[in-house]
């Protein structure tokens, strides 16, 4: 009995070691990913005043075009939508272009884009719709499924009119 006891003592001691190395894994892989959000979360907060935040989603087109964009409240209540732009090695840009904020009155919403995507592309799959910036403007990125081919599509986020032609991926 006693040997018994050992050996689930053991086994009890290596799971722990396990998940307690999965985590530190986790932890370090991510580390640079969550570091960038609060320096972006940082930035939006001091450069475009919010007081409250509630998404922050990266967008990756080009090396110009890497953004985290932060949505949230300024002091008086009202929804905003900040573009916090960073340099090719992770860090916040600086300059006059490093933070761009918006009131999300003054541009068309997710909830608007998406009617508005469904209206001139039915029939289609919304894979991913998330803000970014494209060929220097701000922009919903719109990635889809139409059969079995995908898609890209980029829309103003001022007016939600479409930037370009978009891009057909290739079939595997």
């Amino acid at each position: 009995m006693r040997k018994r006891r050992k050996w689930i003592f053991y086994g009890v001691f290596l799971a722990l070691l396990l998940l307690f190395g999965l985590y530190q894994f986790f932890a370090y892989v991510l580390k640079d990913q969550w570091s960038e959000r609060s320096a972006a979360e940082a930035a939006a907060i001091s450069g475009a005043g919010l007081t409250k935040i509630d998404k922050a989603e990266k967008s990756v087109w080009d090396e110009n075009s890497i953004y985290w964009v932060i949505t949230g409240k300024n002091k008086t209540g009202a929804g905003m939508m900040v573009w916090v732009r960073f340099t090719a090695d992770g860090k916040p840009a600086q300059g006059e272009n490093a933070v761009h904020a918006q009131e999300l009155s003054q541009g068309v919403s997710e909830e608007k884009m998406r009617q508005m995507i469904a209206a001139q592309i039915p029939g289609i799959k919304i894979k991913r719709l998330l803000p970014g910036a494209y060929n220097g403007e701000y922009a919903w990125q719109l990635f889809y499924q139409d059969g079995d081919r995908y898609y890209y599509r980029f829309y103003r986020f001022s007016d939600g009119e479409q930037i370009g032609d978009g891009y057909s991926l290739p079939n595997r």
